[in-house]
Formats: structure tokens, C-alpha cells, sequence
């Protein structure tokens, strides 16, 4: 058995025995998104330093906690907080939290991000709807020994993102009134951000946004039979010809403004996921 292996069989059975329910559905919080919720629906707050064998978030932003929470009556497991292979985690420790909670039987998960707009049509301020993603990190969490009880030594990744909770997501947007554009998203390792060259390159090659998150997770859940659906809370706008001085701390600024908005299209779809896929 790997150390990672231990490392999430024992952080699973920890949360296991000190959480007060079992979510079906889990939820990532990228870098500043995580203002929209209700104090009063948080059940239980763990901090990550207190759950073993997990990694803990240093990044400005993510508050680096589990929250088991009810949202409209419907519990969900809220990773306030990811971790980053610029942070110098293997790629391993950055999707630990995703196997616990394969392991602990959710069936849907939802990963959000802030990231820059690539594609020149969509706005700062907006959400967009992952339909793919490029992996340009270097890195693969499926690198090393395969656990077959986990998932297949070489999983299909022909969808990624699962286009029914993509709908369901869409129809949420509908009811409360959200703009969501649909992309590609490109992945990268960072600490750095793109240069003008890079971000030409990433839209000739398809891509509509651009972030340090999300793909490692992404991967880690489909392989292990998890429901996915990827939203980008869009912070800047990426433009090679003309490209504007960014700053981390205008990001998290952007993406604590775009909270509200995401915060309201997953008050009105998380109420209507259901559970594991067949």
C-alpha cells in the first residue's frame, strides 16, 4: 500500500466517524469564492490541520477547511479551500481530498475555480461551464501504482464533465437569472502567471480559460466514478495584444465579487444533484 493510499484511507475513516452525515454531493471552493455561504447552514467546521494525513492550503484565499454544511436542507461536503502543485504538493496530495470523498460514497462533485478569460467574448465577472480540459501542469495524480479498486490503470477521459450536471446547471442559471458561458479549460502549474506568448498559444489551441487548479481533481474523480461539473468564476481577461498588469490579490478582489453570482446558481442547483452514477 502507498503512502498516499494510507494517507487517504485513514484521513476517510477520521472523517467518517467525526462527521454528522454523509453527503452525497461534494464542492471545491477555488481562491476567494467561498463569502456566499450561510453561516447557518454550516453543521460542522474541520480544519484541515486537524484531519490526518491531509495537506494543508497556504494560499491567501482558501480558508483551508471541511465544512459539512445543508444548502436549502441539502447536505454537501465543502472543501473551502484546494491545494496547488506550485505549492510543492505532488499531484497525489493536491486530489487527496477527492478520493476521501469518492471513498466516503458521493456520487457528484463540483469544482470551482477563478480563472482568466482566454476567450475574448467572454466577460470579467462571469461564470463559465467546463465542457473539457487541456492539461498543460505536467502532471498526472494517476502517475504510479493503479488502485483497481479505485478505478481502471487507464481510465476513458473521452467526458470528463458530466453533461447532465452541466444541464442541471444550465437550468439552474435559467431560474436565478445567471449568465453561464460554456469552455475549455487549460490547467496549469503556475506560481507564474501566462506571458502574452502563452496566452496566444493556449487559445490557438482551444482554450477559453486559464487556471492553476481543477484539471488534477477533475481527472481523479472520473477515475473513481464520481459525477463532475467544473465552473470558472472568470476574474480577468487574458488579451495577448494588449495584455494589463494582474496581481493575486486582484484576482481573489474579482472572484470575491463574482462569489454572489456563483453563490446563487449552487443555492439552486445543488438542491436538485442526485447521488452515484451506475
Amino acid at each position: 500500500m502507498t503512502d498516499i493510499q494510507t494517507r487517504a484511507l485513514t484521513a476517510t475513516e477520521w472523517i467518517k466517524n467525526n462527521c454528522p452525515s454523509a453527503p452525497k454531493t461534494g464542492l471545491v471552493l477555488g481562491s476567494g469564492l467561498g463569502k456566499w455561504i450561510k453561516p447557518a447552514w454550516i453543521q460542522k467546521s474541520i480544519p484541515y490541520s486537524d484531519i490526518p494525513g491531509f495537506p494543508v492550503s497556504t494560499v491567501e484565499g482558501h480558508a483551508g477547511a471541511l465544512l459539512v454544511a445543508e444548502i436549502k436542507g441539502t447536505p454537501v461536503f465543502i472543501f473551502s479551500g484546494r491545494f496547488h502543485l506550485y505549492e510543492g504538493y505532488r499531484p497525489q496530495e493536491v486530489t487527496l481530498p477527492i478520493v476521501c470523498l469518492a471513498l466516503l460514497g458521493a456520487g457528484n462533485l463540483i469544482l470551482t475555480n477563478a480563472a482568466g478569460a482566454l476567450n475574448p467574448l467572454f466577460a470579467t465577472g462571469g461564470l463559465m461551464l467546463l465542457t473539457d480540459h487541456i492539461n498543460m501542469t505536467g502532471h498526472n495524480p494517476l502517475t504510479g501504482p493503479n488502485v483497481d479498486a479505485w478505478g481502471p490503470r487507464f481510465p476513458d477521459m473521452s467526458q470528463v464533465y458530466c453533461p447532465t450536471l452541466r444541464e442541471q446547471a444550465m437550468q439552474a442559471g435559467l431560474a436565478c437569472g445567471q449568465r453561464l458561458e460554456q469552455g475549455v479549460y487549460v490547467a496549469v502549474a503556475g506560481p507564474s502567471l501566462e506571458t502574452p506568448a502563452e496566452t496566444r498559444m493556449y487559445r490557438i489551441m482551444g482554450a477559453d480559460a486559464i487556471g492553476m487548479s481543477t484539471a488534477p481533481e477533475a481527472i481523479t474523480a472520473h477515475h473513481m466514478g464520481l459525477k463532475v461539473l467544473g465552473i470558472s468564476c472568470l476574474t480577468n481577461k487574458n488579451l495577448p495584444d494588449c495584455m494589463a498588469e494582474t496581481s493575486h490579490a486582484e484576482i481573489l478582489s474579482q472572484a470575491n465579487a463574482s462569489a454572489d453570482a456563483l453563490g446563487s446558481l449552487l443555492s439552486a442547483l445543488i438542491p436538485n444533484l442526485g447521488g452515484r452514477h451506475g
